[in-house]
């Protein structure tokens, strides 16, 4: 494994998909992340060299592609923050699509203080 670096956008976007078909699946599988993602199988390739050689992920005999700590670690903090921005949306009166869509885009710009700041205001003002 070569020195771990932060990943981009891109690389959140597959670890988080990667951690939906895991969830879904039990396992998951270069075709299928293809599939989900509505990218071709060499893109899915290329990305996932970059993932290994960075530490997020394994890739086994079978050719399965398993998170590594570091990768679901990245996957779950990305995940937790589409959930948030995509409940708020709809709480406002946002379409279910455009909610997805905007919520994808603020999952990766937002930073971990401001949304633990942000998350943490929104539960303690649910609990009133």
């Amino acid at each position: 494994m070569s020195r771990q670096t932060a990943p981009g956008r891109a690389a959140e976007d597959y670890l988080e998909a990667l951690l939906l078909l895991e969830q879904e699946q039990s396992e998951a599988h270069g075709a299928q992340l293809a599939r989900r993602m509505g990218i071709s199988r060499a893109s899915v390739s290329i990305a996932m060299k970059q993932l290994r050689q960075n530490g997020y992920i394994t890739v086994d005999k079978g050719h399965r592609l398993c998170l590594t700590d570091a990768g679901r670690a990245v996957a779950v903090r990305i995940y937790e923050r589409h959930c948030f921005f995509t409940e708020m949306l709809l709480r406002a009166g946002v379409s279910f699509a455009t909610a997805q869509r905007d919520a994808c885009r603020m999952e990766h710009v937002i930073s971990q203080k401001s949304f633990e700041h942000l998350r943490d205001a929104y539960n303690s003002h649910k609990e009133d």
